[in-house]
C-alpha cells in the first residue's frame, strides 16, 4: 500500500471514532433528550448505521484492491464506496432537519448520489478484482 493510501486509511479509520460519538446523539434522540418525530428518528438511525457500515466496507474494499495485478482505475472506483459513506448519511440526516417534518426535503438527493457512488464503486472494484485475478 502506498504512503498516501496508508495515511488516508488511518484518517478514515479515525472517522469511526466520530461515528461512534454520533451514536451518543442517536441515544439522546431515542431516549427523548432531543425532540424528534418518528420520521426523523428513522432517518437518524439509518444515517448512523450507513455511516458505520459503509466506512468499514470502504476500508475492506481498499484492502482487497491492494494486489499488484489489480488495475489502478479499480482502486479509484473502489474509493467511491468511501464517498458513499459520506453522501448517504449526509442525505439521511439533512433531509429531515427542522421542526417536525412530515417528509424528507430536497437534501435527500445526497442519498441517491451516495447510492449511485456505492453501486459504481462496488462494480468497479469487483471488475478490477476479476481482471486482477485473471492476470495471475
Amino acid at each position: 500500500m502506498s504512503a498516501v493510501s496508508l495515511v488516508s486509511s488511518g484518517v478514515i479509520l479515525l472517522t469511526v471514532v466520530g461515528i461512534a460519538y454520533g451514536g451518543t446523539f442517536l441515544l439522546r434522540v431515542v431516549n427523548g433528550g432531543v425532540p424528534a418525530n418518528e420520521l426523523q428518528r428513522s432517518y437518524f438511525r439509518a444515517g448512523h448505521a450507513h455511516a458505520g457500515v459503509l466506512v468499514m466496507l470502504g476500508l475492506v474494499v481498499r484492502l482487497l484492491l491492494n494486489e499488484p495485478t489489480v488495475p489502478d482505475w479499480s482502486r479509484l472506483a473502489g474509493d467511491l464506496v468511501l464517498l458513499a459513506a459520506i453522501l448517504m448519511p449526509l442525505g439521511l440526516f439533512l433531509s429531515v432537519l427542522g421542526r417536525d417534518p412530515s417528509e424528507p426535503n430536497r437534501m435527500r438527493v445526497f442519498l441517491w448520489l451516495g447510492a449511485g457512488s456505492l453501486v459504481l464503486g462496488l462494480v468497479g472494484a469487483a471488475v478490477g478484482l476479476i481482471v486482477g485475478g485473471l492476470a495471475l
